[in-house]
């Protein structure tokens, strides 16, 4: 046995407790890359991710100590501080010394809906699940059967344990009864399939638009894609808040808040305060507004932070109205504000606070731009300055939640909309996988987030070198200790006003690559998530809020993971250019499952008609995106072998013409005969739902998103080939009539 005092333990010693040690915080020993070889997790990889999550690992004694801590935590607490389960057959995990075997458990259960119920059992009667060693001590963890048929919800329970008439021990944990599966819809559950239209909102265009797309432009969408497509719902971009700024700061998956939305999808003329506002400022530079508006609306692509300006200006004025009008009236409307204001609680408080300081600092300092910059008394939102800030700047923190009030409002009416022109999901929700590190988000809940490292993804085919996506990844035993509150905030949240909601990269459920802050992303590891829990809580969210749940299962996946997704009722996401077998053959349309979204595309992908001209390999050449000038010719050559399968394939089905030209090379252009192939052959497939990208409705050639670049392409402002307007124009009713016969004969159509 190694004595610490008298000698350094073995070699051997310390890397079995580093390897004990990152598998008790949930570092995976290593993983296998796309090519199937194994890259495992350096003992330095694992010392700098411990260190990250707060661990000493620098020598055995400090890192013993730790491991110790860390069971202590686990398993000396009577039970644990959140658990989540099923309905039937529930038990809760109670832990004592292996000693206390003759005790009686008493349970008194608090509900969410104000009732109790009362349980008690002897501990002989309960299974001993786990015994675990801490120290000298032995400690077994037993298994106590809770009530049949708990009711879903998010309830409490307090938990004493009786010992010859006296409570030896007592504790409180938050217990969290979740169904077995998300909310799928019954046309859906009956074998019936449904199909949609995938536009960024930002795109949208027409005549009433200020240069960019807001919720009337939507509406206005819903009404062709409804009439003229026979689409079951609209899939959007992600409409998180984000700062507007070009170029760093556009990306709806790099948000500036998770919980809430961008202010410039308002229709400003929508806003009730309009009809009673005759601004002086508006009024005397009313040319000089309108000619804004003009350029905006023709500009090439949509110019974040003009629009911003502009709308935000507006904001302001009508705010005052709102105050003077409403609020010092007491009406109804001022009601239904506040009654808003106080359901958000703190989420709210802190993320208007973050906006008006953001505001008034960069007003002072031009130069400072994001909270790290900021003077450390106003970092932490709970400082005496920030306190101090509220109250001297009440209004400028009011008017934040005012815009959110009103955003709210607006995409509430567009989801009713959208349903009653028969849309049976109506809007479809997008949640990214990050929060940007400059954001709201980070500022308002830093406890909640890992630093000293980033999550990104380990080499591939389409990034040899890895990807560092620069966001921390989140601190999960500090979502636990919180009973996961804020994680079903941002689920509740992230699925208001919607039929559906698509979870980006779901895998982040599961685990995440975790790049230390030293290391580029080829030395990066794979930590866990408790992905149980978590699908759980989105179950239960989803079935609350009859919100259909899609988990975007892209890249390398791990076979359980589409099993446990699939067992809780989660669809999985199929993308046409990746669904083939080993030998590089595209799958057939009954190959693809039942329980998914099939589409054409992704913003960081290829449009259809990008993909068969290679314009995707050409600009990823002109922004630099090539690691060599043979990467260009390699990957033209692979693409003429994929279009050629493409082609055999749409023949074999019969989705071509008799006659058309066999060779893929002598068609440099999508054609509309190949067009009308690939769309068929997606919509024939048995998965539930079908998204076509707007892009590849109307066979345009960019794509949204070049990954890897910033200022080189640009991404995420990109309009629709067509304004509203336009969408009535015969040669965009020709591709809408083509989609409509595909659904309208296989059934996708709404009823």
């Amino acid at each position: 046995m190694h004595d610490p005092k008298t000698s350094p333990p073995p070699e051997g010693d310390y890397a079995r407790l580093l390897g004990q040690a990152a598998s008790l915080w949930g570092i995976e020993p290593g993983y296998h890359d796309v090519w199937g070889q194994w890259h495992a997790a350096t003992p330095e990889i694992q010392r700098s991710l411990l260190a990250s999550l707060g661990v000493p690992a620098n020598s055995w004694e400090e890192l013993r100590a730790a491991v110790d801590e860390k069971l202590r935590h686990d398993f000396q607490r009577l039970v644990p501080l959140v658990h989540v389960t099923g309905a039937d057959k529930a038990s809760l995990p109670l832990n004592l010394p292996e000693t206390a075997t003759e005790a009686e458990i008493a349970l008194e259960l608090f509900f969410e809906d104000g009732s109790t119920a009362h349980h008690r059992c002897l501990l002989s009667r309960c299974a001993a699940a786990e015994r675990h060693i801490i120290g000298e001590d032995a400690y077994l963890q037993w298994r106590v059967r809770l009530p049949s048929s708990l009711p879903f919800g998010y309830h409490s329970v307090r938990v004493a344990v009786h010992c010859n008439g006296s409570v030896i021990s007592q504790a409180d944990t938050t217990l969290i009864v979740g169904p077995d599966r998300a909310h799928i819809p019954a046309v859906l559950r009956d074998r019936g399939r449904r199909a949609g239209l995938a536009v960024s909102l930002y795109g949208v265009h027409s005549e009433d638009t200020w240069g960019c797309g807001d919720f009337t432009a939507l509406d206005r969408l819903t009404d062709w894609v409804a009439g003229q497509v026979h689409g079951s719902y609209l899939a959007l971009n992600p409409l998180n808040s984000i700062h507007n700024r070009q170029p760093y700061n556009t990306s709806p998956y790099l948000p500036n808040s998770v919980f809430y939305r961008n202010f410039i999808y308002l229709d400003i003329d929508r806003i009730e305060e309009m009809r009673h506002s005759r601004p002086a400022e508006i009024l005397r530079n009313r040319e000089e507004v309108l000619a804004e508006i003009k350029a905006l609306n023709e500009s090439e692509f949509v110019e974040y932070e003009r629009v911003a300006a502009l709308k935000l200006r507006f904001l302001k004025l009508l705010f005052r109205t709102f105050l003077s009008r409403e609020v010092h009236r007491d009406t109804p409307r001022a009601h239904e504000f506040v009654i808003y204001v106080e359901q958000e609680g703190e989420s709210l408080d802190r993320y208007a606070l973050y906006c008006a300081l953001d505001e008034w600092l960069h007003r002072r300092d031009p130069d400072v731009w994001t909270w790290p910059q900021w003077p450390e008394e106003y970092q932490d939102p709970n400082s005496a300055a920030c306190v101090q800030f509220k109250r001297l700047h009440p209004r400028a923190v009011l008017f934040h939640k005012y815009v959110q009030w009103l955003i709210d409002c607006q995409l509430e009416d567009s989801q009713v909309y959208a349903r009653r022109k028969g849309m049976e999901i109506g809007l479809f929700h997008d949640l990214p996988l990050a929060t940007d590190s400059c954001g709201s988000d980070l500022w308002a809940y830093r406890d909640f987030y890992i630093a000293g490292c980033r999550v990104g993804a380990p080499p591939d085919e389409f990034s040899p070198n890895g990807q560092d996506w620069s966001f921390p990844p989140p601190n999960v035993e500090r979502h636990r200790d919180d009973g996961y509150r804020l994680f079903a905030k941002l689920v509740r949240r992230a699925m208001r006003h919607s039929g559906a909601l698509r979870m980006d990269h779901v895998m982040r459920l599961f685990r995440l690559y975790w790049i230390p802050r030293d290391k580029d992303p080829r030395g990066g590891a794979y930590v866990k998530n408790p992905a149980e829990d978590l699908l759980r809580v989105i179950a239960l969210e989803s079935v609350r809020n009859q919100v259909l749940v899609v988990g975007e299962d892209l890249g390398t996946v791990e076979p359980h993971v589409r099993e446990t997704l699939a067992r809780f009722g989660i669809l999985s996401y199929r993308l046409f250019y990746f669904e083939r077998h080993g030998d590089g053959r595209y799958k057939l349309p009954h190959e693809y499952p039942t329980q998914a979204l099939v589409s054409s595309t992704t913003h960081d992908l290829p449009t259809l008609a990008g993909y068969w001209a290679g314009r995707d390999i050409d600009v990823r050449r002109a922004a630099g995106a090539l690691r060599k000038e043979t990467d260009h010719e390699r990957l033209w050559k692979e693409r003429q072998a994929d279009k050629q399968r493409i082609l055999d394939l749409l023949f074999d089905l019969k989705l071509v013409p008799d006659g058309y030209p066999p060779m893929a090379s002598d068609l440099p252009e999508l054609s509309g005969e190949i067009h009308n192939g690939i769309v068929g052959f997606l919509v024939s497939t048995p998965s539930m739902l079908m998204t076509l990208n707007q892009e590849d409705l109307t066979k345009e050639t960019e794509q949204q998103n070049l990954p890897g670049t910033v200022d080189q392409y640009p991404n995420w402002r990109r309009k629709m080939k067509y304004s509203i307007e336009d969408l009535w124009r015969k040669d965009a009713m020709d591709f809408a009539a083509m989609f409509r016969q595909w659904l309208d004969s296989t059934g996708r159509r709404i009823m």
